[in-house]
């Protein structure tokens, strides 16, 4: 089967890189699914699980927000955070989720919403992959 290469690469540094033979993930318009030989397409990212398989396995990043840039023969994500399923920590997602949750809750007319659903919502996102470990 043809493989594309793939890149995810955050302001820390690359946090995947590797040969795969379909990606999906979620943009801000949709769900995503590229195969090689995919027409050249650039898309903001949803905070979502990016699945990736390669012929060696199949891995799971959190990703949360930024851009695709898709082309015939590559995948490059530039992501604000990006943690593979095997490097999340469980202890620390739950704690966030906790901590969103609770500032949502509370509505304080100090309390930035919109940031404290994003907090809750990449949580979500880092736990729900790390059940991919």
């Amino acid at each position: 089967m043809k493989t594309m290469k793939v890149s995810i690469v955050t302001p820390n540094g690359p946090a995947y890189e590797g040969e795969t033979e379909f990606v999906s993930t979620k943009a801000t318009s949709g769900e995503l699914g590229i195969l090689p030989g995919h027409i050249s397409t650039v898309a903001p990212l949803a905070t979502a699980p990016v699945k990736i398989k390669s012929p060696a396995g199949t891995y799971y990043v959190a990703v949360s927000g930024g851009f695709i840039e898709i082309r015939p023969e590559a995948v490059t994500i530039l992501a604000q955070s990006a943690e593979a399923s095997t490097e999340i920590d469980v202890e620390r997602a739950v704690e966030a989720k906790k901590r969103a949750e609770k500032r949502l809750q509370e509505r304080r007319p100090d309390t930035d919403i919109k940031r404290a659903e994003l907090a809750l919502h990449k949580a979500m996102n880092r736990l729900n992959v790390a059940q991919y470990k």
